[in-house]
């Protein structure tokens, strides 16, 4: 009489290893041959959120929501077709490793994948941060110092880094207009466009991805930063990664096309 083994309990690692596998048919095996890896990736964002647990009242364990994942600039444009899928899977995947711990986050966990000018091929940087819906606060040092509240964080440009911001001054109307002349006030913090139920911006397009970019204004400038949306991210004709605003360029997601104005 012979005994089946007993299966062993599948681990967050194997379960996102498999999701990975049938991943845009296996493309990811090709693209990850010799760099960086997604595993790594997600063992570290594993780590981050161990390194940066807060005890809250009631004895909860609360741990960062937000993980920014820098890539170097090879890894990323190898990895730029797949970067919104990827996003989802770690996504997914933090989200079950933290609930199996216990801890706790504020909102959804949230994914974003961005260029890291100055790393190398198969580095890569992961900054944690306990994201709110409004302001974000760091659990890990920026890049850069912030003047004053809100900090957000660090994105690259081609200029390079965070550089001084454009004044567009202070107590001015910040705003985008579509091609139909409706009008988007844009408010003090982030502001997220996609058409899925986490945009604070939705538009009704099916060009844009459900967390197509992000706004940032800190009253001083408004930085525009693609999310690893699917389609990509273009201001004036070309596509952005990362990018301040000035008054009156245009930015296309999907087939929207929005212009960024400035009152005052």
């Amino acid at each position: 009489m012979s005994s089946e083994p007993e299966e062993e309990p599948v681990s967050v690692l194997q379960r996102f290893e498999k999701r990975l596998e049938g991943l845009v048919e296996g493309a990811f095996a090709k693209v990850f041959k010799g760099v960086v890896h997604p595993v790594e990736i997600l063992n570290a964002m594993q780590r981050e959120a161990e390194a940066h647990k807060a005890i809250l009242a009631g004895g909860r364990t609360l741990v960062p929501n937000r993980y920014v994942i820098d890539l170097s600039p090879y890894d990323h444009s190898r990895l730029a077709p797949y970067a919104a899928a990827l996003a989802q899977e770690l996504a997914q995947s933090q989200a079950e490793f933290i609930g199996e711990q216990a801890w706790t986050v504020y909102g959804d966990v949230i994914v974003e994948i961005e260029r890291g000018d100055g790393l190398d091929t198969g580095m890569f940087r992961v900054t944690a941060e306990v994201y709110t819906g409004g302001e974000v606060a760091p659990v890990q040092q920026p890049a850069y110092d912030a003047p004053a509240p809100p900090a957000y964080p660090p994105y690259d440009q081609a200029g390079g880094g965070y550089g001084p911001p454009q004044q567009h001054g202070g107590g001015r109307n910040v705003r985008l207009v579509s091609g139909d002349g409706r009008t988007y006030p844009l408010q003090m913090g982030s502001t997220v466009i996609g058409r899925g139920d986490q945009a604070n911006l939705r538009l009704p397009d099916v060009g844009i991805s459900r967390r197509h970019a992000r706004l940032d204004f800190d009253g001083a400038q408004v930085v525009l930063t693609d999310l690893g949306s699917t389609n990509g991210t273009m201001v004036n004709g070309q596509r952005v990664s990362a990018v301040a605003l000035n008054p009156g360029d245009m930015i296309q997601l999907g087939t929207t096309t929005l212009t960024f104005r400035v009152d005052g």
